[in-house]
């Protein structure tokens, strides 16, 4: 058995499922075998009210699957917003999120919180930028930290002003957060994809990085849809990791070129199905 085969893969209803309302993905994910799922940011606003989360919860608790992975607000993503980290005047929003993120993780079980760093803005300094990102990234590990979970930093593709491109581009600003924080819980977040198109070498980022991702999503290149349908080595990627000691989740982040239930026909049932009763945490947040 190959060891990427022993890993635990999760649904990202915020991708798969999209021919559904948001509340019923959980249901369809676990319709399909899948016992976890993760979502980027679920309401249309920082500071969703108490009904809209209520009712997120319930989607995934009648479900019967558990919340591994949920994003911080990112603003507008549709009209090509990419995180508040790094965006000065929006601080409120962001932090406003982070604390409405945790309390659902604390309901939830949920560890592990992305924080999108944000567009480079026109007429603003880069490092006026960089200097509210490590603010806000530091109260959101301090935030995190009493949910015992991580915050996760992204390279992202097809955003030409985000400044995060590759592996050691995310790190960097992991290592300073926990340099800063003393907390340890700022982690990198490794979507194959993204690395990938970004040209990164993805072998060696692994190698070199392995000890601090703290959740990993994939989706094949080019056309980011399901494993085998590009060309990308997910499974020898997903080796790398497994044999370095990452036994964490893999988010399925993919445009499905089938319907969502069919595109999952690569992955037996045996390895959408992870142990609803696990409570280890595999995220590598200090304890």
């Amino acid at each position: 058995m190959r060891t990427a085969e022993r890993l635990r893969y999760d649904v990202n209803c915020s991708i798969l499922f999209t021919e559904l309302p948001l509340l019923e993905r959980p249901a369809a994910a676990r319709a399909a075998g899948f016992t976890a799922v993760e979502f980027w940011w679920p309401f249309p606003d920082a500071l969703p009210t108490d009904g809209q989360v209520d009712e997120f919860v319930a989607s995934i608790e009648s479900a019967g699957v558990r919340l591994v992975g949920l994003n911080f607000f990112a603003g507008d993503m549709a009209a090509g917003d990419r995180g508040l980290v790094s965006w000065p005047g929006r601080v409120d929003e962001f932090r406003a999120s982070v604390l409405t993120a945790v309390a659902i993780g604390q309901r939830l079980g949920c560890r592990a919180f992305n924080a999108l760093y944000g567009n480079r803005l026109d007429g603003v300094d880069p490092r006026q930028q960089d200097a509210v990102a490590a603010e806000n990234l530091a109260y959101a590990a301090d935030v995190v930290a009493s949910a015992h979970g991580v915050v996760l930093v992204e390279p992202v593709s097809g955003a030409d002003r985000y400044p995060l491109r590759t592996a050691r581009d995310a790190v960097e600003v992991v290592d300073r957060v926990n340099q800063a924080t003393g907390l340890d819980n700022c982690r990198l977040l490794a979507d194959l994809y993204h690395l990938t198109v970004n040209g990164d070498d993805v072998p060696a980022a692994l190698a070199a990085y392995s000890a601090l991702v703290g959740h990993v999503q994939i989706a094949d290149a080019p056309g980011r849809g399901e494993p085998g349908t590009g060309t990308l080595d997910l499974a020898g990627h997903l080796d790398q990791l497994t044999e370095a000691g990452y036994d964490g989740w893999v988010g399925l982040e993919y445009k499905p070129s089938t319907a969502s239930g069919v595109s999952f026909g690569w992955l037996r049932p045996s390895q959408r199905a992870a142990d609803l009763l696990e409570v280890a945490d595999t995220t590598g947040a200090a304890r």
